[in-house]
């Protein structure tokens, strides 16, 4: 099962609510009706990114599941999470690197996106070999390859941000920003 089928089928069945064009990019936000949680699709020069927030226990049942030492566990559900997809949507060869990405916090400051070999080279000295469900950090797509793995990004829950994503097309350079993304709250409210 793929990460969109694990989400889809937990709780994140979404519903559409905003749909925009940015900048040349289709954008569009979407919330499930019953959890609350977001998901941002942006579309732009071939490149498909889609952000779902993930709830901290999901990210810790995950971990769970794969035996990984509990203060990693939490340490990595402290992180805001978010199910990403990305799809190489053009007829040319794209490439992204995760460690050219940012994100700017409320107050302006811009931050790199840990990768996912920044958390490995972290986890295999804490003994961990596992190196699963992060997303990839350095991708060559052919036409119609697509990725999937966790994005994190070290801010307060609920705490707003803008994404910028850079990847290229043959060669050619092009960026993206998700701006007023939203970091998942800790836990679902109950009506």
């Amino acid at each position: 099962m793929n990460l969109r089928q694990l989400v889809q089928t937990s709780f994140f069945v979404s519903t559409c609510c905003l749909s925009t064009l940015l900048h040349g990019a289709e954008v569009s936000i979407h919330k499930n009706e019953q959890s609350g949680l977001l998901t941002w699709t942006s579309k732009d020069n071939g490149f498909s990114i889609e952000l779902i927030q993930l709830l901290p226990d999901f990210v810790r049942a995950v971990y769970t599941k794969h035996d990984l030492p509990r203060a990693e566990i939490d340490r990595i559900a402290s992180y805001c999470v978010y199910g990403s997809i990305l799809k190489n949507t053009s007829q040319q060869q794209l490439t992204y690197k995760v460690k050219e990405w940012t994100y700017t916090d409320s107050q302006g400051k811009i931050h790199p996106v840990k990768t996912k070999s920044q958390w490995l080279s972290e986890w295999r000295k804490a003994g961990i070999t596992f190196s699963w469900t992060l997303l990839p950090d350095d991708v060559v797509f052919d036409i119609g390859d697509w990725q999937q793995g966790f994005t994190t990004i070290k801010l307060p829950r609920e705490s707003k941000f803008d994404l910028t994503y850079t990847w290229k097309l043959n060669g050619v350079p092009h960026s993206g920003t998700l701006k007023n993304l939203t970091c998942p709250p800790e836990t679902i409210e109950q009506p």
